[in-house]
Order: C-alpha cells, then sequence, then structure tokens
C-alpha cells in the first residue's frame, strides 16, 4: 500500500485524542528483547498498534506491538515496544510508518536500538554499540515512490544520518554510567534467515561491525522529516562462521535480558541530556 499524506494525519490525529492532545519530543523504538523500558514511563497510554489506523502488527518474538506515550526522566516520549520488520511481509514504507506518524505528532528526535549480530572479532556479545552509519545494500527504500513533500526533500542528504550531537551526547553519557560503548557500522539484511558466514565475511570486508534486520528504514525516515537521529545497537551474539555454534532467537532475547539494566541506564542518561 503507498500512504498519502491523509493517512498518516488520521494516524495522529487518533492518537492525538487518544492521549489527550499529548505532545512527544522523542520517539523510540526499542529492539528485540528491550522493550521492558516501555514500562518504565510515568503516566502511560498504551495503544496496541492494531487500534491505530495503518499501522502494522509486530509479529516478531519479544515484540509487544504497542506504542506507549508518557514520561522518561521528566520528557515527553513515545515509545515504539516493537517494531515492523521487513521479514514480516511488510514493505519498507510500512516500516517507518509510525516514524512519520510519531513527526506529526511532535518528535524531533528518534533513539532507535536493536538486538544485531556482532561482526567485529575484537568485540564480544553483550556489548552495547553507537551507530555512526550504516550500510544497506538491496535496492528498496521507505522514500521509494511518490515524495511527500510535507515531510521533506526529494532526494534528503544522509551524510550524517546519525547525528554527531546525539553521538557525542552517548558517549558522555556511557562514560559518566561507567559503561563500554562501542562505536561502528551496522549492516542491513533482510531476514528472517541469519546472515550466512560468507554474507558476514562480506560485510565485514565492506566495513560493517555489525549485522541485523532493522533500524535503517526508520533511520532514513527519520532523516527525511527532519528528526535527528541516535541508534544503539546490543550485539547479542557473535554473527554466523565466528564460532562454531548455531545461531538462535533464544539465545538474543536471552542476551537481551542480561543486558536490560545496562541498556536501560544509558537511554535514561541520553534522555535526560537531551
Amino acid at each position: 500500500m503507498h500512504f498519502i499524506f491523509a493517512h498518516y494525519q488520521r494516524s495522529a490525529e487518533m492518537l492525538r485524542q487518544r492521549a489527550g492532545g499529548f505532545v512527544p519530543e522523542i520517539l523510540m523504538i526499542l529492539g528485540s528483547g528491550l522493550g521492558a523500558l516501555a514500562d518504565e514511563l510515568e503516566r502511560p497510554v498504551c495503544v496496541p498498534y492494531a487500534e491505530i489506523p495503518y499501522f502494522r502488527p509486530s509479529t516478531a518474538p519479544g515484540h509487544a506491538g504497542r506504542l506507549v506515550l508518557g514520561y522518561l526522566e521528566g520528557r515527553p516520549v513515545a515509545v515504539m515496544q516493537g517494531r515492523m520488520h521487513y521479514y514480516e511481509g511488510y514493505s519498507l514504507e510500512e516500516i517507518a510508518y509510525p516514524v512519520r506518524v510519531a513527526r506529526l505528532l511532535g518528535a524531533r528526535t528518534m533513539i532507535v536500538t536493536n538486538a544485531a549480530g556482532c561482526v567485529n572479532r575484537d568485540w564480544a556479545a553483550g556489548d552495547l554499540m553507537l551507530l555512526t552509519d550504516h550500510i544497506k545494500l538491496f535496492l528498496d527504500s521507505p522514500l521509494r515512490g511518490e515524495n511527500l513533500a510535507e515531510f521533506g526533500p526529494r532526494f534528503p542528504d544522509v551524510s550524517t544520518l546519525y547525528t554527531p550531537a546525539l553521538r557525542a551526547l552517548a558517549r558522555a553519557a556511557a562514560a559518566e554510567l561507567g559503561l563500554t560503548l562501542r562505536e561502528g557500522v551496522y549492516c542491513f539484511f533482510p531476514g528472517p534467515q541469519y546472515e550466512t558466514p560468507a554474507e558476514v565475511r562480506a560485510a565485514r570486508i565492506l566495513g560493517a561491525d555489525a549485522v541485523g534486520m532493522s533500524t535503517v528504514p526508520e533511520a532514513l525516515a527519520a532523516r527525511h522529516c527532519g528528526m535527528e537521529v541516535l541508534g544503539l545497537s546490543l550485539l547479542t551474539n557473535m554473527a554466523a562462521g565466528i564460532l562454531d555454534q548455531p545461531l538462535s532467537e533464544q539465545e538474543v532475547l536471552e542476551a537481551a535480558g542480561a543486558a536490560r539494566d545496562r541498556f536501560a541506564r544509558l537511554v535514561r542518561r541520553c534522555v535526560a541530556g537531551l
């Protein structure tokens, strides 16, 4: 389905009415196993995706599939407790749809998180990574089709898609908390199969430090509509071929659970510093 501007307006208006005119400053997208942070919001208003016009269901394990509006560290935020993925059968435009709705609600900053496979052999499973850039190899884009000028230009510049000032903020937050924060490049694969060892080797040659199946569509849409973007990965496992063992979604969810406290403290400190 190709969305027109009126679709986004309808979704935003429904959420305004449900939340009493609430205006979020920040959109947060929480990846696999990381959704517990949404439960820490104050004065929350929870809206299942199924009740929001044109939103798609989130079917991935560890994704609750609801939008939570409330306050974190005193700041008004809209939190996606789970996201949509290309491998679920959705177009990149459908995946990016909530980002544009959040922009209409008032959000100017997006903090996007994911669970990713670690490609960098010098790092370890359980590390946190700050996204400095990304690689998207396959052809589709959430901006494909008629441009909606109400959101942004036909050919947006993405030279600094992951906002340098927000990356500096995350570095400072990690240092204050005594957390190790890696910095690197995220390579987007469509899934749902995990990457092959050969694909992981190719990603490493191209300069990737992590691989995953999300984040990039939302980041592109956010940049297109003028939002600042902070990207954070939890490296839940070493990518295929690095260790002599199979990959599993259970491993991802368990690693996310083990890192939940560190992840929440880092995100909270970043929100407080915005």
